[in-house]
């Protein structure tokens, strides 16, 4: 999320705060036939990738196993080799809509078993109450897919300027970094903001933002986005934030991995591409530094930015980057987490070409999750999603994307699905 998104979301008034009374929007019950579960063995990668697309069914990718229907409630998900290419794919997409009810489109790929999770917008919010109700829709309808596990739920609740949901937290980054009791503040806006979320159903916050801002106004900094220029600072802030709301059982996100605080005011990856041209010293020593803590307190998400790092990577923006992701990420600070792009439609990657090609790009470089969504999030659509998960799998299929590292992804995934 960045500042064309920012932008459009103030102009109309998403990041209000709470409203006297709130209308609770119609749940629409949506009915749709569970997939068939059967499937050939012997089949080769290519061809379970065509048949489970055009059938529905799920299987074992490795022994051609039938998974089974599902009758009852959560039982525990299927190990990642037990999925079926699209499904194995399908853990690794997060998916976005506009207005706010859940397209069918979204459902069917959830019965499916073809879903990791669903992204919140303001335009999908009316109340808490209305998110409530379209979440446990979302949620029943994974428990009864194959993989029988819930979504993650995902939306931005940094605070200040920056909240899908009325209320807490109210003091931004900004606010609570000048504060002489930071720590205090930044430990309660965790708590508040994992009871306000969990309240509603949702499990995931892309926050806290860990970027350590470099001049004051820049593009972190215009809207309050950022604890401090001091990394100690962010750390120890950044890590009371993370360490509060995960305790609430709301899982927390880092961002925007290695960090945008050096971005100046016209730096915005959802329009163009960006090069932050930082010694390797600096990004390790200033904008990296609050990662370390956050790890160190369970941070169990990471978000990659999509601004090119020359000192780490000098072709490929850091989402897209193995050695952002890889080496850096979780070689060189050993995050062992979940790691999640940011929306995948930002302008910055333009020159990547396609959608298609752009999420393969992602999932071979290490991204977990990949965020399918647009910088306009009234142009958001579970197609976008659907045709990242396609290409995916069929790069699965054709040994683009190595399905071994497929698994291990899905199985990081899964695991934070069943306990976020």
């Amino acid at each position: 999320m960045t500042r064309a998104s920012i932008n459009r979301s103030l102009a109309s008034g998403r990041w209000a705060t709470v409203k006297p009374a709130y209308v609770a929007a119609l749940l629409v019950a949506v009915g749709a036939v569970a997939a068939v579960l059967l499937s050939q063995s012997g089949q080769q990668l290519a061809n379970t990738v065509d048949a489970s697309h055009a059938s529905g069914r799920s299987a074992d990718s490795s022994t051609g196993h039938a998974t089974g229907p599902v009758t009852g409630g959560q039982t525990g998900s299927p190990a990642p080799r037990q999925l079926s290419l699209q499904q194995l794919a399908g853990q690794r997409i997060v998916y976005a809509y506009a207005g706010l009810e859940p397209p069918a489109s979204l459902l069917a790929a959830i019965r499916a078993g073809e879903a990791g999770g669903v992204i919140f917008f303001g335009n999908n919010i009316s109340s808490p109450r209305q998110l409530r109700a379209v979440i446990g829709e979302l949620q029943r309808a994974s428990l009864a897919s194959p993989v029988h596990t819930r979504l993650l739920m995902l939306t931005d609740q940094e605070g200040g300027l920056i909240r899908r949901l009325p209320g807490a937290p109210t003091l931004s980054e900004q606010q609570i970094g000048r504060l002489a009791n930071g720590t205090t503040a930044a430990r309660a806006a965790g708590n508040g903001a994992g009871q306000n979320l969990r309240a509603a159903g949702v499990n995931v916050n892309l926050a806290p933002v860990l970027d350590v801002y470099r001049q004051r106004g820049n593009f972190i900094d215009q809207y309050q986005r950022s604890y401090s220029n001091d990394p100690a600072r962010v750390a120890a802030l950044g890590a009371a934030f993370v360490a509060a709301e995960q305790r609430t059982g709301v899982a927390a996100t880092g961002k925007h991995f290695p960090g945008l605080g050096s971005a100046s005011r016209s730096q915005d990856t959802d329009a163009r591409a960006v090069a932050l041209r930082l010694p390797l010293a600096t990004l390790r020593g200033v904008d990296e530094a609050p990662y370390r803590r956050a790890i160190a307190a369970g941070l169990k998400l990471v978000m990659t930015s999509w601004a090119i790092y020359p000192a780490l990577d000098p072709r490929l923006p850091a989402g897209l980057s193995a050695a952002v992701i890889q080496r850096e990420l979780r070689g060189g600070l050993g995050f062992r987490g979940v790691t999640i792009t940011d929306a995948i439609d930002a302008g910055s990657l333009t020159p990547f070409g396609t959608l298609s090609r752009r999420a393969v790009l992602a999932a071979s470089a290490g991204a977990d999750l990949i965020l399918c969504a647009e910088p306009d999030p009234s142009n958001n659509t579970p197609t976008e999603g659907a045709t990242a998960m396609r290409a995916i799998a069929s790069a699965i299929a054709h040994r683009q994307v190595n399905l071994s590292a497929a698994q291990r992804a899905a199985a990081r995934i899964l695991a934070l699905r069943a306990d976020p």
